[in-house]
C-alpha cells in the first residue's frame, strides 16, 4: 500500500483545495477509515491556518501543543474522525469533528467544558472470560463493564481523557439521530422504527421525517434535543 496520497484524489469528505499542490498528507492507520478521518497536520495547516507548510505543522504538533481526546498527540499524520475532540491549549481553542450537510468533515467550535467529553457509538460487544462485557466503540476504544446494560448501536457519553461513562442515548424509537452518510448526511431525524434484513444487507432504520437509511449511518445524539453543537447549514449563493 502506498505511503503517499495525491491531493487531487483525496477523499471527497476532505474539505481541502484540490489543485494547489501535487501531494497531500496521508493519515496513519487508525480507528477511523481513511474516508472518515483527517490527518492532524491537514487540520492545523489547511483548515485552521495556524501555519503555511507541512514542516511548520510538524513543529507545532511535535512541540506537544495539540490534544486529541484530552491526550497529547505528536504524530502529524494522526487521524481524527467523527466525534473526536481537538484542543489547542495555547490558543484556548476546542473543536469537535463532525460532518456537514454535504458530507464534508468539519470542525465544530466548542467551549472548554464540552471538550471534556465525547460521544461514542457501540459497534459490537462480547462477553470475555470472567463474565465481564467488552464494548467495542466506533473510535477504536474498548470499555469493560460488569453489567450488560447497553446494546449495540447505543451511544455513550464518556469523560476525556478517561473513559468514565457520563450518560447514554439508546438507539430506540423516539431518539434523535444524526446521519453520518447517505443522501441525508449531516441531517437530524427522529427514529420511528427498524427493519431487520434476513440477508447480508444492512438493517434499515425508518424516521418520522419519511425516509429510511442503513443502520451504520445512524448516530444517536439525544432523546429530544441534541447533546452536541451542530455545524451551521451553509447556504449556496
Amino acid at each position: 500500500m502506498s505511503k503517499h496520497m495525491k491531493r487531487l484524489t483525496a477523499p471527497r469528505s476532505w474539505k481541502v483545495t484540490r489543485k494547489t499542490s501535487h501531494w497531500i498528507v496521508k493519515p496513519s492507520p487508525g480507528p477511523h477509515p481513511i474516508e472518515e478521518a483527517l490527518p492532524l497536520a491537514i487540520i492545523i495547516r489547511d483548515m485552521l491556518h495556524h501555519c503555511d507548510t507541512y514542516q511548520e505543522a510538524r513543529q507545532i504538533i511535535g512541540g506537544r501543543n495539540i490534544l486529541a481526546d484530552g491526550r497529547i498527540v505528536t504524530d502529524p499524520k494522526f487521524p481524527l474522525g467523527l466525534m473526536d475532540v481537538l484542543s489547542i491549549p495555547k490558543t484556548k481553542e476546542h473543536f469537535r469533528i463532525l460532518k456537514d450537510r454535504r458530507g464534508k468533515i468539519v470542525l465544530q467550535r466548542i467551549d472548554a467544558d464540552e471538550a471534556k467529553w465525547k460521544l461514542v457509538r457501540i459497534e459490537n460487544k462480547k462477553v470475555i472470560p470472567g463474565g465481564r462485557v467488552q464494548l467495542n466503540l466506533h473510535d477504536g476504544r474498548n470499555l469493560l463493564l460488569d453489567k450488560n446494560e447497553y446494546k449495540t448501536g447505543d451511544v455513550l457519553k464518556i469523560e476525556l481523557p478517561g473513559q468514565k461513562i457520563l450518560g447514554s442515548f439508546p438507539e430506540a424509537v423516539g431518539s434523535l439521530a444524526m446521519l453520518t452518510g447517505g443522501n441525508h448526511v449531516g441531517e437530524l431525524a427522529t427514529i420511528a422504527g427498524f427493519e431487520e434484513k434476513k440477508n447480508p444487507m444492512p438493517n434499515l432504520v425508518k424516521f418520522k421525517e419519511g425516509f429510511y437509511t442503513i443502520r451504520p449511518y445512524v448516530f444517536t445524539i439525544g432523546v429530544t434535543v441534541p447533546e452536541i453543537k451542530l455545524p451551521q447549514v451553509e447556504v449556496d449563493k
